[in-house]
């Protein structure tokens, strides 16, 4: 067996992916009877399913190639709600229309049409029109629960700590927006976005722009660059 490989696992819910490296190098280690460099090359949160791309032995030189490439996701968001996390993982509550973004203060531009339609329930157009608007280049705000860098320290251990501190502003670019369902307070769509896009964040962003808040209940990523979750085994 080549201990320089590239490695595609369907990543389960429930585990990190540093927990699946840690599994795939302990297979290898027994085939090849010795340790082998693996390292994954973006990733997944715990709840978040799919396609998780490992580099190992010599390849892992080339991990930043792999942080580069655009991505597939078909996303399952929860309108009517928030968490603090933007996930399930995260401290759930009803969405308040006091408490939401007034007209003009959200990222999203206040000529949206949906706006003089901010409903609890809003129509399939709606949100399609909403969507759409998300199309091209759009500024995201980090997560504060992510694995960015904050002077040193990993900001979500920072978060969890209930330190004050704020995170970056990165611009990104979502290549298309696909519905796949609608049944409220279920909108579950198929996104094609550039490297560097957290769907926690568009998912906010775009339960803002509706007025009606949402948070993510399910992920999972389907594509990285040219690699299929098609072709990814079972961890």
């Amino acid at each position: 067996m080549d201990e320089n490989q590239i490695i595609l696992i369907d990543k389960p819910a429930g585990i990190s992916s540093f927990g699946v490296v840690a599994k795939v190098r302990g297979r290898l280690k027994t085939e090849l009877g010795h340790k082998v460099k693996v390292g994954h090359t973006g990733t997944l949160d715990p709840f978040a399913t799919g396609l998780l791309i490992l580099l190992t032995g010599k390849m892992t030189k080339k991990s930043n190639e792999f942080l580069k490439l655009d991505k597939e996701y078909i996303a399952e968001l929860k309108l009517g709600y928030t968490s603090s996390t933007g996930d399930p993982e995260g401290e759930i509550q009803l969405y308040s229309s006091e408490g939401g973004p007034e007209p003009g203060k959200a990222r999203i531009s206040a000529r949206a049409p949906w706006r003089r339609e901010r409903a609890t329930r809003p129509e399939l157009n709606i949100i399609e029109s909403c969507l759409q608007s998300f199309i091209g280049k759009i500024n995201q705000k980090v997560p504060a629960f992510s694995a960015i860098k904050i002077n040193g320290e990993r900001a979500y251990k920072l978060a969890r700590a209930g330190k004050d501190f704020e995170t970056p502003t990165r611009e990104v670019t979502i290549y298309n927006i696909e519905i796949l369902e609608y049944n409220y307070p279920t909108l579950k769509i198929r996104c094609e976005v550039s490297s560097g896009t957290y769907i926690r964040a568009l998912a906010e962003d775009i339960g803002k722009a509706l007025g009606t808040g949402a948070y993510l209940t399910a992920l999972r990523r389907t594509k990285v660059g040219k690699y299929d979750i098609k072709d990814a085994s079972v961890l």
